[in-house]
């Protein structure tokens, strides 16, 4: 794991280091030919004498941020080559020399890298799949530069993306905010050399339109293995000890499950003042497998840290528990260098409760019951709040309907445009599946992505890995084909079905609760003034009206009050970006 950048032209590569120190804290170094300059900096976890990048060999020199989980077994295809190392580096630049675009059907691993031609003076650069590690590209005339955060670029000119603000204010997720940096999308390859040209080599609808697996037991036997194997080189392909996150929840209990059959396991649950505690739930599961368990009391204050870690993530950020995220990171560091985690099995399975009502097909009976919106006027959440959104969803299409599923933040109270948006609601219209494997595929798509950064920056600001099991290659090809994601109101069934094997009954009905902060009391309580004073600053304006803004911070509209802090805690994470965008 590590912080990886290039660039075509001449920089100061000791600040760009310094701008990466968190993400490889254990070494710093750079590679340079002419005006092309490769700069990596080092979280040592595998082969931690020798893994040393930039690697070269031959022509070639990679700079590579991730983990090949099956890179010892793919050794055996490379029999011509004399390794020197035992990084799993060393066997990805083999791979591409041997393999070329061909390589990708072979990794299980989460990756971003770069590979350098001396000769020809291509680059080659690639993302994994899920889009797990981060890479984003700066191109502003014959300037070229790429890096694991947008941090690092912005010592380059930028100017501010209007159409990206845009999609984020409607959406909640954006690419950059600006013009210059983009992100280099998961599951593609590129080459650049005066321009670059991307391919996609991985595309989840393919597996979508598979045949589906229709025995419930094969689908149950295969999700089984699949968890084992991915937990299991996710838990031994390190040099360190490895931990895991358990929040009570099946997703990371089913992970401690299968990693304690490999090692002795320590664990980490977190509890927050005025959130939600499954401390109880993961204690359960930690004593059934004897881990080493932490429970960590987080006290701390919001208004001291919260522009820091919206400012870390170098683009406007809307997830509120990215704050949660930090701390129990930061904690963790004390005592392990690499944690699993449950990322994606949502995504994959269909753990949200917005995936039920598509499922059971709700949302086409409740377009019958339009005529009672005007009178359904819920200010909390409530049975009527989630009846109001259904009726409202079954008459919507593209963006407003995948709006409404996913945050519901404007959704028939503001609307926004920009090409950005028109080509997601394209998109969203011509994915070719019933509509809840069309939610999911999106999700996969679009929202995973800002799920991903949230925990790639929350973890490496505090250096510290963070490994998926359910984000590997075999999940991936899986997940699609298997039905028995949703059976009638209840969320990632087969997995539920799986823990009982596994988990105590207490875990396996238990309801989706995310990693979730008390929003609504700081928006109103801890956060108030410096929300309403960023506010003041008034960069939103460009954007959308200020006195609907005005309205919504006067409480004088109709929007239930959990709304009501998502839309000002959204334009307040706007504010603070904006406030160091061009820092």
């Amino acid at each position: 794991m590590c912080g990886i950048a290039g660039f075509n032209f001449n920089v100061d590569t000791k600040k760009v280091q310094k701008s990466l120190f968190h993400r490889g804290p254990d070494a710093q170094s750079a590679w340079s030919d002419e005006n092309f300059h490769l700069i990596h900096t080092r979280l040592a976890i595998v082969d931690i004498a020798h893994g040393v990048q930039p690697f070269e060999y031959g022509e070639y020199v990679i700079v590579f941020n991730g983990e090949i989980y099956n890179h010892l077994e793919l050794r055996k295809t490379l029999r011509e080559f004399v390794f020197h190392t035992k990084s799993d580096t060393e066997t990805l630049l083999y791979l591409y020399i041997k393999y070329k675009e061909k390589l990708f059907s072979k990794l299980d691993g989460m990756f971003a890298f770069a590979i350098y031609n001396k000769k020809t003076k291509q680059l080659f650069l690639a993302r994994d799949r899920a889009g797990k590690k981060p890479l984003y590209i700066y191109q502003k005339g014959q300037k070229f530069a790429f890096a694991s955060e947008i941090n690092t670029l912005k010592f380059l000119p930028l100017s501010i993306n209007g159409d990206d603000i845009n999609l984020f204010l409607s959406t909640g997720f954006c690419e950059s905010g600006y013009n210059e940096i983009s992100e280099f999308p998961a599951g593609h390859y590129g080459y650049f050399q005066k321009e670059l040209h991307t391919q996609r080599y991985f595309d989840i609808l393919e597996y979508y339109q598979k045949p589906k697996i229709t025995s419930f037991e094969e689908s149950l036997t295969l999700v089984d293995e699949a968890l084992e194997q991915s937990v299991k080189s996710r838990l031994l392909s390190s040099d360190v000890e490895v931990g895991a996150f358990l929040s009570g929840g099946i997703d990371s209990s089913l992970i401690v499950a299968k990693a304690s059959k490999y090692k002795e396991l320590q664990t980490f649950t977190v509890r927050f003042r005025d959130g939600i505690d499954e401390s109880a739930l993961a204690s359960l599961v930690a004593k059934k497998y004897n881990t080493k368990h932490h429970i960590i009391d987080i006290e701390f204050d919001v208004k001291e840290n919260i522009e820091h870690i919206l400012q870390s993530y170098g683009r406007p950020f809307f997830d509120s528990s990215a704050v949660a995220s930090y701390f129990v990171s930061k904690e963790a560091r004390k005592y392990v260098k690499v944690v699993l985690n449950g990322d994606g099995a949502d995504e994959l399975f269909g753990g949200y409760r917005r995936y039920v009502p598509l499922a059971n097909h709700f949302d086409t009976i409740a377009k019958y019951f339009s005529f009672l919106l005007p009178y359904l006027k819920p200010k909390n959440r409530s049975k009527l709040m989630f009846l109001q959104r259904l009726i409202r969803l079954s008459n919507k299409r593209g963006i407003e309907w995948y709006n409404t599923l996913l945050n519901n933040l404007f959704v028939d109270n503001y609307s926004f445009s920009s090409t950005k948006i028109t080509q997601l609601n394209n998109f969203i219209e011509s994915v070719p599946l019933n509509s809840f494997e069309k939610l999911l595929y999106i999700d996969f798509e679009k929202n995973l992505g800002g799920l991903l950064m949230k925990i790639d920056i929350a973890t490496m600001q505090n250096s510290l890995e963070g490994r998926s099991p359910f984000l590997s290659k075999y999940f991936l090809e899986l997940a699609p084909r298997i039905p028995y994601k949703i059976k009638g109101l209840r969320t990632k069934y087969i997995l539920r079905h799986l823990a009982k094997s596994y988990l105590p009954q207490e875990l396996i009905n238990a309801p989706k609760r995310g990693f979730e902060v008390p929003l609504t009391k700081w928006v109103e309580q801890d956060l108030k003034e410096m929300i309403f004073d960023y506010l003041a600053k008034g960069f939103y304006k460009n954007f959308i009206d200020e006195r609907f803004v005005q309205d919504i911070m006067e409480n004088k509209t109709t929007i239930s009050q959990e709304q009501r802090a998502k839309i000002l805690y959204l334009l307040f994470s706007l504010e603070v970006w904006h406030e160091n965008s061009l820092s």
